[in-house]
């Protein structure tokens, strides 16, 4: 009788956007790994700058992306699963409602939508931002697009098991069978 291999992890995507909980994202990186995923990370431009990219590197076992790869080079990362953009800021979500595709972490958003994928969305915008006449119209288009927004700042606990349990348990709900 053979034994059957192990089945492969399920891959999320992790969209990080300069907002104070990228500080703490190896936190929410160490939750998805324990919860059964593949964790690819993909930083904005001013995030990178704030992470140890490669501690994260070390952890995931994937590169954490900023910049796009050359044509003809190969994907770095397998297909993902599901997308997670944690935190998101006011920035990256106009952006992403207006289909704008000038980093990397926006392509990664705007074809994942586009291809349908599960997006969890958790910003982490100022209340004077989010007040802003345009921001709730841009939340509005991502939802119809399918994305889940989570409301006001849910990435705002000081605890670890708080700041990023509202992602835990919304990654639950989506897990592929």
């Amino acid at each position: 009788m053979s034994e059957k291999a192990p089945p492969e992890r399920p891959v999320l995507y992790l969209v990080v956007c300069a907002a104070g909980p990228a500080e703490h994202i190896d936190e929410l990186v160490d939750l998805l790994i324990a919860d059964g995923w593949r964790v690819c990370m993909i930083a904005s431009p001013t995030a990178a700058v704030w992470l140890d990219r490669a501690a994260l590197q070390d952890k995931t076992g994937h590169l954490v992306r900023v910049e796009w790869r050359m044509p003809g080079d190969p994907e770095p990362h397998p297909p993902a699963d599901v997308v997670v953009a944690a935190p998101v800021t006011f920035n990256t979500v106009t952006k992403w409602a207006l289909g704008i595709n000038d980093t990397l972490a926006l392509g990664v958003l705007n074809e994942a939508t586009g291809a349908g994928l599960p997006i969890l969305a958790f910003p982490h915008v100022k209340a004077e931002l989010a007040a802003h006449p345009a921001y709730a119209g841009h939340v509005a288009v991502l939802r119809a697009a399918g994305i889940v927004v989570a409301e006001g700042m849910p990435l705002n606990a000081t605890h670890t098991s708080d700041r990023w349990s509202m992602v835990i348990k919304a990654l639950r709900l989506l897990r592929p069978a």
